[in-house]
């Protein structure tokens, strides 16, 4: 199966960055390569893109994708907040534009085995964006305690009925380990009315998003990574990062607040002894959201915000 990720507000992403023929980049997020390929399209000679991705379905893609332009390209299996890292080893200091989309491809939602589909009875509990790690959603579905459950369905699922459906799950694993997409479905529908079930969107959802959220750590990863990203950028290098997500969204237009304004002094002093100085500006005073156009072909986009901070 091809490795196929629509890219969202693509070109609005590529612009934000002012990509510069001979600067350095990097995709923290590669997947399929979609961003990556536009990016190389506007780099010269000594231009080089850095390709991030923990998912080796996407690596690989995302080479085969990008094979016209191997000779600007590195692709490194790893997870984006260990970018530090990553740059140190190919003996790069600084760069002049960082890019994420956190949006999960199209690619792993479609592919049953990999466990992040609501919509498939028979796939397993997985959802693993690096298929390295031991621990599953079946692991966390099936010894998380019902409070447990409940706060990261309300919290990263945003889900109403939150509380039932963890009693719900912490129920109906106690006659066995819940295993498949399709029992957990099963097990949260029947935790939702179902007058809410005709009229809203799917009812594992939420519950879907907020497992893999939990699983794969990627509020906790954002917020490791965002001021560090910032101090690897040159004067007037970019981080641009796509969200889905109402928590995400928070956390970089805080981080990117605190990196303009990092100042801890009460505001009624009336010269700044804290030191702490500013490392740029944001450049999206309001996030860029995708066109009505963009939403019709892809449902994917609707939710998606773009933020921009720009390096002094």
């Amino acid at each position: 199966m091809m490795f196929e990720h629509k890219s969202v507000l693509l070109y609005e992403t590529i612009d934000s960055l002012n990509v510069k023929p001979d600067g350095i980049y990097v995709d923290g997020t590669l997947g399929g390569g979609g961003h990556a390929l536009e990016v190389c399209k506007r780099l010269g000679e000594h231009g080089r893109l850095i390709g991030i991705d923990q998912d080796a379905d996407a690596i690989e893609a995302a080479a085969e994708r990008l094979k016209d332009y191997k000779d600007k390209v590195t692709v490194v299996r790893s997870n984006y907040e260990n970018i530090q890292t990553v740059l140190d080893d190919l003996g790069i200091k600084r760069v002049d534009g960082i890019y994420l989309d956190l949006g999960v491809s199209s690619y792993q939602l479609d592919m049953p085995e990999r466990g992040f589909t609501y919509r498939e009875d028979d796939a397993p509990l997985d959802m693993r964006m690096d298929q390295r790690k031991e621990q599953t959603a079946a692991d966390i579905v099936n010894t998380y305690s019902e409070f447990d459950l409940y706060r990261i369905i309300r919290d990263y699922g945003e889900d109403k009925f939150a509380k039932n459906i963890a009693k719900h799950i912490v129920r109906n694993r106690e006659a066995g380990p819940i295993k498949t997409t399709g029992e957990l479905t099963e097990i949260i529908k029947a935790a939702i009315p179902a007058k809410v079930r005709a009229v809203g969107g799917h009812p594992s959802k939420r519950t879907f998003q907020a497992i893999r959220i939990e699983l794969n750590q990627e509020l906790e990863v954002l917020i490791r990574s965002i001021d560090g990203m910032i101090d690897l950028l040159n004067p007037g290098g970019r981080l641009s990062i796509i969200t889905f997500h109402s928590l995400e969204d928070r956390i970089v237009k805080t981080r990117f607040k605190t990196n303009e304004d990092p100042c801890t002094c009460p505001r009624d002093f009336p010269v700044c002894v804290c030191g702490k100085k500013s490392k740029g500006k944001v450049i999206t005073r309001k996030p860029i959201v995708p066109s009505e156009e963009e939403i019709e072909g892809n449902k994917r986009a609707k939710s998606s915000k773009l933020r921009v901070f720009e390096r002094n």
